[in-house]
């Protein structure tokens, strides 16, 4: 068994609480994307559970097993770092395999082994080659085929895509995505692009400032945000999130999405609106045209509404110009409603 699970995890460094009460599970082969903005624990969380950083309190189970104290190297994990960490007088074989070789795995065991990870990761033509003489892509299939060659059943992935550029981000995470499928991997995948949480996540766990702001699949962090950092975390362009006590005219804003009920007196309620939630209509809420970035099948319109700047995204090219005024409406449904202390309310 291979499933992981946090209790009460907690890391201090002096007075400093760099992760506060962190608990979720990991079912067996599945991916779950730890994501957050930088600072938020991620990393510090993944560390612990490889046993790279030592637990404050808190417990770390992996397949029902306390291994919170245990040794790193008894733990059943291999990891993947950002870096790559690859040694750069060894070629790409002798990288991949010098885990196993310190381990004392057979000779033949280990060649057995190389010769399929290397043709699952596209790396036969390049066994020969030292790291100075591959790319970015190249060097992250060495280490990712280093994780899998050792057949842990649990990996560990620290930012692995963040020194690639935007093409071989989304080649490898693709790759990532089915060779975990592939092998039955239990997978923890930490990074703090949503786009890689959305598409490879089973569950994803957000965070911020050590704690968990929610859990779920990528879907459900969407459609259902459970806060407004959640809201506007995830999603691109973000979710608008509209404060109303800044809103003069209430009967625009109820012909633009319906009536809101908010308690009397209240500051720093906000709405949400996704972009693509977002109609140009004839009643609702006029605003200025700030900016329109065409992206092709899209269009990203960014619209001053007072204080306020609101993003709307419709198919195709616009016929519209800065400076322009627009009216805007969503459907009542389409609205979320948060208040002061940044929590959805209303189910």
């Amino acid at each position: 068994m291979s499933r992981i699970e946090t209790h009460n995890l907690v890391k201090e460094w002096g007075k400093v609480r760099a992760v506060d009460g962190v608990s979720f599970h990991v079912a067996k082969g599945t991916l779950t994307v730890l994501l957050g903005p930088s600072g938020c624990g991620k990393s510090t969380i993944l560390r612990m559970i490889a046993g790279l950083e030592e637990v404050t309190t808190g417990q770390i189970t992996i397949g029902g097993q306390d291994i919170t104290y245990k040794d790193a190297a008894k733990r059943g994990v291999s990891m993947v770092f950002q870096s790559y960490a690859l040694f750069p007088h060894l070629n790409v074989r002798e990288n991949i395999l010098f885990g196993l070789k310190v381990r004392g795995v057979p000779t033949a065991e280990r060649r057995k082994r190389l010769n399929g990870v290397a043709k699952m990761v596209g790396l036969e033509g390049l066994l020969l080659r030292k790291p100075a003489n591959l790319s970015g892509g190249q060097r992250q299939r060495v280490a990712l085929a280093r994780s899998i060659v050792s057949q842990q059943p649990v990996c560990l992935m620290d930012e692995p895509l963040s020194n690639l550029d935007a093409k071989l981000r989304n080649e490898m995470r693709d790759e990532i995505r089915a060779l975990q499928q592939k092998l039955g991997l239990t997978m923890i995948y930490v990074t703090h692009d949503q786009i890689e949480a959305m598409t490879m996540a089973d569950q994803v766990v957000l965070l911020q400032s050590g704690r968990i702001e929610q859990i779920g699949a990528p879907h459900e962090l969407y459609e259902h945000p459970e806060t407004a950092f959640a809201a506007h975390f995830i999603g691109s362009p973000p979710m608008n999130l509209i404060r109303l006590d800044l809103v003069e005219d209430r009967t625009a804003l109820s012909a633009a999405g319906g009536q809101i009920a908010v308690p009397q007196g209240s500051r720093g309620w906000s709405v949400g609106v996704r972009p693509e939630k977002i109609k140009l209509s004839e009643r609702g809420l006029t605003a200025r045209v700030g900016a329109i970035d065409f992206l092709g099948a899209e269009t990203i319109i960014r619209l001053v509404y007072g204080e306020q700047t609101l993003l709307a995204k419709i198919n195709g090219r616009a016929k519209i110009a800065p400076g322009d005024q627009l009216t805007v409406s969503w459907s009542p449904d389409a609205a979320h409603l948060f208040n002061e202390k940044g929590i959805r309310e209303g189910g």
